[in-house]
């Protein structure tokens, strides 16, 4: 494993497969890639996995069936993995942890977002689908705060992945299983630990959404992650996960403690240069904060839209943004856009033009063949 280990590290991959039946494969920009042609057997990757674990992990991952963990393969080197079984034989996805965190301008994030976490109270959330770099962002907020502010800081992470040193504050990093039973009952004890700020590796359940917009409504500053894939989703995944007869509460709650919302998404890079994010990013204002109180999130996108100079903007601009500026290509623009008529307010290169791709041709024949 320590040389797949490696070879992911020198070749700048983001993942590592190993499965039954499939060569090692790497992610590279996105892209898959098999390491070697020769497919590993089943008794290779439960013998590669296992040497990874110790006696602990062996026992609790025999009985829960998968198990997340981190690693340090060498001073330099850190993976995030998840091991699991599929078809009855051992499996791992191993995501290579930066070896240093970068700050939040050369991730590509906007001003707004160092000026958002940089305030002392309020519930700020990070969210994206699996693999948009939610952790590395989370991990840029927390080095920022570290080397900006004299305060505590408290993480609950599954698994613990950035390692971060103290300097202007004091940083405990707890890992769920390894010090703590789960995210829910850490955040249930972590006021009593003396916080200013809380970091949620996860909110998934009631019990530590609840705790979270409590220790956020309380003074702490509260940065949290959350799988979904925009910022009118995030408020109403929040209330939705409560029963009906809370969510009048929850949102009277949400709006006092709502700070802002960073939707995030990894776009390939035109010419397949890598990867550049894109962001959505919604700043809780009075007009924000009343749509959440009367239930009508759904009309929040046109007041980010109408906001962009207080810093606010929807995926579907980023995105034209990053076409019109020639770093993505206009397939990628077209398939990720969440409103198709969008397409009406972009400057669409000559090359991508209907023309230019094909589609006139292929009009004029079907008239051809009437």
């Amino acid at each position: 494993m320590k040389t797949l280990f490696e070879h992911a590290g020198k070749i700048g991959a983001s993942d590592l497969l190993v499965t039954a039946k499939s060569p090692p494969i790497v992610r590279v920009h996105g892209e898959l890639v098999p390491v070697i042609r020769k497919k590993l057997e089943a008794t290779q990757t439960r013998h590669l996995i296992w040497s990874l674990l110790n006696e602990t992990q062996q026992e609790m991952f025999e009985r829960k069936r998968e198990l997340d963990f981190s690693l340090a393969v060498t001073g330099e080197l850190r993976f995030r993995a998840n091991i699991y079984y599929q078809k009855g034989t051992v499996a791992g996805a191993f995501r290579l942890i930066p070896r240093t965190i970068p700050d939040l301008q050369t991730l590509g994030l906007p001003p707004v977002v160092p000026e958002m976490t940089l305030r002392p109270h309020g519930l700020l959330l990070v969210t994206g689908a699996t693999g948009s770099g939610k952790s590395t962002t989370m991990a840029s907020m927390i080095d920022l705060i570290n080397n900006t502010r004299r305060c505590h800081i408290v993480t609950v992470e599954d698994p613990i992945e950035f390692i971060h040193e103290n300097r202007k504050a004091v940083i405990d990093q707890r890992e769920v299983f390894a010090d703590t039973l789960s995210f829910s009952n850490a955040l249930k004890y972590v006021l009593r630990q003396d916080p200013d700020v809380i970091l949620v590796g996860e909110m998934r359940d009631v019990e530590t959404i609840s705790s979270a917009i409590t220790a956020a409504e309380t003074g702490h500053l509260v940065i949290a992650t959350m799988h979904t894939n925009d910022a009118v989703q995030s408020i109403d995944r929040i209330i939705d996960v409560f029963p009906p007869h809370q969510h009048s509460q929850v949102r009277v709650q949400l709006s006092f403690a709502l700070l802002a919302v960073v939707s995030q998404q990894l776009v390939p890079r035109r010419g397949g240069n890598g990867r550049v994010l894109a962001t959505e990013i919604l700043i809780k204002n009075h007009a924000i904060a009343n749509h959440i109180r009367e239930g009508k999130t759904h009309q929040t996108r046109g007041i980010i839209e109408a906001a962009r100079g207080d810093g606010m903007v929807t995926m579907d601009w980023r995105l034209k943004e990053l076409y019109e500026a020639n770093v993505i290509e206009y397939d990628e623009l077209a398939r990720r856009l969440t409103t198709p008529t969008f397409l009406s307010q972009v400057e669409i290169r000559p090359e991508d033009q209907p023309d230019a791709r094909g589609d006139g041709d292929k009009r004029e024949r079907k008239r051809a063949r009437r």
